[in-house]
């Protein structure tokens, strides 16, 4: 009967090395979302921009929060996110905005010294972005009639 129970011991104690690592991973997977959003609410909100859906509030959030990531983990973190969430811009001109704003947000964000400076450099993106823009290196948004005041 001891053989048994000596090899219990060594079984619970894997299984809850097993649970501690995957808590400590849903910690970890759970926590850096929670950053992200409360790194860039914390200025969206002070940010007084119009448009909260496909307007300057919209592309600002998009490009700040493709920046943090960017700047924080990885410019590929971005692609990854956008091509799930986004479809890659693919679909309706709502989702091309958000994937292009996404894409000037990583580049910032990959090329910031400093988190201050990221931060910066968005919103100076921003401020230079214009309605349907086309070029790669310009914020765009959509034009005012298809602004929503939403949050996301």
């Amino acid at each position: 009967m001891t053989a048994r129970v000596g090899h219990a011991a060594p079984a619970r104690k894997n299984a809850a090395r097993f649970f501690r690592a995957g808590a400590w991973a849903a910690l970890a997977f759970g926590a850096y979302p929670a950053f992200v959003m409360i790194a860039v609410y914390s200025q969206w909100f002070t940010a007084q921009l119009p448009g909260g859906r496909n307007g300057p509030a919209d592309a600002y959030r998009h490009s700040l929060a493709s920046a943090v990531v960017a700047y924080t983990l990885s410019p590929r973190c971005v692609e990854w996110v956008t091509a799930v969430m986004e479809r890659g811009g693919e679909g309706n001109a709502s989702r091309a905005m958000d994937a292009h704003n996404n894409a000037i947000g990583a580049r910032i964000g990959a090329a910031a010294s400093t988190w201050t400076a990221m931060q910066r450099e968005v919103r100076a993106a921003v401020d230079h972005g214009a309605i349907d823009a086309r070029s790669p290196e310009q914020i765009t948004w959509r034009a005012p009639e298809t602004w929503q005041d939403r949050l996301y």
